[in-house]
């Protein structure tokens, strides 16, 4: 008898009830409202839900997400092994790989200016970094904390993970892709404050048609002056302009069709339950979280402000030409970000169509944010 009962005590012992913190059960509960906005509201389903569920297991079930060191088998966790594929770099450039295969560079190339706008768009990384250097992290720590202000998750993966910024992964990486998903929350009520109502219901020009051999010269001659003017961008840049030129050549559709397609859904499945797995309680619920989230949100804003402003200043210059809401797509979550510049539009002017115009600050803020990461990484010679 007494061997039944030891034998059930073991085994009730080994369930997760008993090895479970309160804070294993705050993480539990913020997967569930993950899941819930991802489901329920449709926020960035393809991001939420496998960020949401990493989330999940690794607190109920630490060992998922344990190295080879902590294991008592010596076996690393199979989540833990996709995340090494983080720390390398992999993941993110792969990702980018599928961006530009997905991505139309065309109203970028036939409206040059949207690169400024773009551009205008990052002032919130770098308002983050030195915020971030107040707050009390070291120099490459603010670094990787402030690329979440260009609303991209696999470059704030990316920098984090060549930074050396392992044990701050996490809750960058949650926090960049958080608020991706919530850039049709967080950006209008900026767009609109920062506006009059007779310019949003300005109305654009329709763009040039660009032809095809622009669109095949555009990731050629980008990845050479930014990889020369960089190196460090390359993995990131060059991922980006070899989706896009699979894409534009025409000759290999089959590649283009995989880069877009399979191996972009296979690779966000793994970054995204690896990135979940590494919100532990034990990593996640600190000080240093707070921070960062709270500076990921002055960036984002900042960003989102930068880009309004940069737009309503070419508004003028161009005596009412360019509608000031296109400059908040210039961060770089694609095609999020342009989509709620043309919502916002129509909501003045229900005829209004921006989603063209906005697109081109928006491709333009990808390539601005690798740019900024490349910066970073060559300050701290990485």
């Amino acid at each position: 008898m007494s061997y039944v009962i030891d034998t059930l005590s073991n085994l009730l012992h080994q369930t997760a009830f008993f090895n479970l913190t309160w804070g294993n059960y705050v993480m539990i509960l913020v997967a569930f409202v993950f899941l819930y906005l991802a489901i329920r509201k449709g926020f960035e389903p393809l991001l939420l839900v496998p960020i949401a569920f990493g989330m999940l297991l690794v607190n109920i079930f630490p060992g998922i997400f344990a190295s080879a060191e902590e294991s008592s088998n010596g076996v690393a966790g199979l989540l833990h092994i996709f995340y090494i594929l983080d720390e390398w770099s992999v993941l993110p450039s792969l990702i980018f790989l599928g961006v530009g295969a997905m991505t139309d560079f065309g109203p970028l190339i036939a409206n040059p200016k949207s690169f400024i706008m773009g551009a205008a768009a990052q002032v919130g990384i770098y308002i983050a970094y030195f915020l971030a250097i107040l707050m009390g992290f070291n120099g490459k720590a603010a670094a990787a904390i402030s690329i979440i202000g260009g609303a991209d998750g696999p470059t704030s993966i990316f920098l984090a993970g060549k930074l050396g910024q392992s044990t701050l992964m996490g809750p960058i990486a949650v926090a960049a892709y958080s608020y991706m998903s919530l850039v049709p929350i967080i950006q209008p009520p900026i767009m609109k404050l920062l506006t009059t109502e007779k310019e949003r219901k300005i109305k654009m020009e329709q763009l040039r048609p660009v032809s095809r051999l622009e669109k095949i010269l555009f990731p050629i001659i980008i990845t050479v002056v930014v990889c020369l003017i960089l190196p460090t961008t390359a993995p990131l840049v060059g991922m980006l302009m070899l989706g896009n030129l699979f894409r534009e050549c025409g000759v290999v559709k089959q590649l283009s069709e995989t880069a877009s397609n399979a191996l972009m859904y296979i690779v966000v499945i793994l970054l995204g339950t690896s990135v979940g797995a590494s919100t532990s309680a034990e990593a996640f619920l600190n000080l240093d979280t707070l921070k960062i989230v709270a500076l990921g949100l002055a960036a984002f804003a900042c960003g989102t402000a930068g880009g309004v402003l940069l737009g309503k200043l070419m508004c003028k210059l161009t005596h009412g030409k360019i509608n000031p809401l296109i400059g908040s797509a210039g961060v770089s979550a694609v095609p999020m970000a342009a989509r709620v510049s043309q919502k916002v539009g129509a909501e003045a002017d229900p005829t209004n169509f921006l989603l063209m115009h906005a697109m081109g600050p928006n491709v333009a803020g990808v390539i601005g944010t690798a740019v900024a990461a490349g910066t970073f990484m060559a300050i701290f010679g990485v």
